[in-house]
């Protein structure tokens, strides 16, 4: 079989040993996958995670299981989950599953990319494999990890009805907590981004949305724009969905008193930021990370896809085969004309 891997900051197509399965464990063939920020920044950037593996939003289909798997069958339609928490440590009784060791070291085998996904017992066994609901296609399922991601930092934040919103990126979970927050209720949303093409793709998606674009633009202008759209108290909750380390101080002073911010976009690893702390204490700003998602987010998610209750799919614009793996994330990276994009094998 082929996967893609990353090899010196390239991503090559190699050929692997189709993957041997034990008796409880599943090997699925990849239908669908989407390219992530984290793996941008795998390949372009400095990224301070420990898996270097590229891929980790597959959907597919059971091809094969072993003898003692009883909840599955050959030809189910499945998500494939990459990490998955024990559910049963001081993080996880907290809540704080992402910080679970378990989900830092669990991952299927040999990546998202590839033309089979060896899916492993603890992944099995702790939930990590969810079965399809029919009205559900792969291109939307290779969708469900990166919206589930964004609905946690939305969970995180506490996010109220009537909110005024600042989105920071406009890339797809941008445009992803900008429909998730839509269909909660908030009452303004404004979209911040240098780059026209996906501001304008944004307007398609919500008319009510507004836009700055920040090409050229002052700090002083900038802030006197926000706060003309979202009022003088300045937004409720800010999202980072970028990895640029300017949005974060931007977002400092835009955030109302009281207020809340989601590190949502991955910084590159050893960042520093000057900040003023004081003013963080004095305006009482919640600033909360929100890395990735677990099962309780995964569910969530395909109960809304299920339900129809929004739509995402159209922030597919590009689809490439396995062997271009590389192309499309020059592509992704690049982001001239792209907002999601997503290796098919179908």
């Amino acid at each position: 079989m082929k996967a893609a891997v990353l090899v010196k900051n390239k991503v090559e197509v190699k050929d692997f040993d189709l993957p041997k399965v034990g008796n409880n464990e599943v090997l699925v063939r990849m239908k669908a996958c989407g390219i992530c920020g984290s793996d941008l920044e795998k390949v372009f950037g400095k990224y301070g995670m420990k898996s270097s593996r590229i891929g980790h939003e597959p959907a597919g289909e059971i091809v094969k299981l072993g003898a003692n798997i009883k909840d599955f069958k050959k030809g189910d339609r499945v998500f494939v989950h990459h990490h998955v928490p024990c559910y049963s440590c001081h993080f996880c009784y907290n809540d704080d599953f992402t910080m679970c060791e378990k989900y830092q070291k669990s991952n299927i085998d040999p990546c998202g990319l590839s033309e089979f996904i060896l899916v492993p017992h603890w992944n099995l066994s702790k939930g990590g494999l969810v079965r399809l609901p029919d009205n559900i296609n792969f291109s939307e399922a290779a969708l469900i990890e990166p919206i589930a991601c964004c609905l946690r930092s939305l969970n995180k934040v506490n996010l109220q009805k009537a909110d005024n919103i600042l989105i920071f990126g406009s890339g797809p979970t941008g445009l992803m907590h900008m429909i998730l927050a839509r269909f909660f209720g908030v009452s303004k949303i404004l979209l911040v981004d240098v780059n026209s093409f996906r501001l304008e793709f944004a307007k398609k998606i919500d008319q009510q949305v507004e836009v700055i674009n920040m090409a050229n633009m002052h700090e002083a202008e900038f802030k006197k724009k926000s706060l003309k759209f979202l009022g003088k108290n300045g937004s409720d909750v800010s999202i980072i969905s970028t990895s640029n380390v300017s949005a974060f101080i931007q977002s400092l002073s835009i955030t109302r008193k009281g207020g809340s911010i989601s590190l949502f976009g991955v910084p590159p690893k050893d960042t520093e930021v000057n900040i003023d702390l004081n003013m963080i204490y004095s305006k009482e700003l919640k600033i909360l990370p929100s890395y990735a998602a677990s099962e309780r987010e995964i569910h969530q998610t395909i109960g809304l896809m299920e339900a129809k209750l929004m739509n995402f799919e159209p922030l597919i614009t590009h689809r490439f085969p396995l062997e271009d793996s590389h192309k499309a994330l020059v592509h992704a990276h690049q982001a001239i004309d792209s907002m999601k994009i997503i290796i098919t094998m179908e």
